[in-house]
């Protein structure tokens, strides 16, 4: 059953992205279309990084010596006022490792 279910789920990714990248095919997204999906990238990360972020030991943990916290917070003004991925990764990390210790 859980063969058969990787394999269902890898045809219908296969699907959905050979019919939106095949440029010969007459499929076009419509421009809300488009402009929903751009959301889609920010909430897959946000719902992959919060958990890691936020839970600890199966606890919600909002604690000052929290450096996932720290680190992710300085990661996030940082990409507000440079816009660089380069100077983000690096304080963000740098914070990161300066408060684990």
């Amino acid at each position: 059953m859980t063969m058969l279910t990787i394999l269902l789920l890898a045809c219908i990714t296969f699907a959905t992205r050979y019919l939106f990248l095949e440029g010969r095919l007459p499929i076009r997204l419509g421009a809300n279309v488009k402009h929903l999906l751009s959301f889609s990238g920010p909430a897959v990360l946000t719902a992959i990084a919060a958990p890691i972020v936020l839970v600890h030991e199966q606890q919600l943990d909002l604690a000052s010596d929290n450096p996932y916290l720290w680190g992710a917070l300085t990661a996030i003004v940082v990409a507000y006022k440079t816009g660089s991925v380069y100077w983000t990764i690096g304080l963000g990390m740098l914070v990161f490792m300066l408060i684990g210790v």
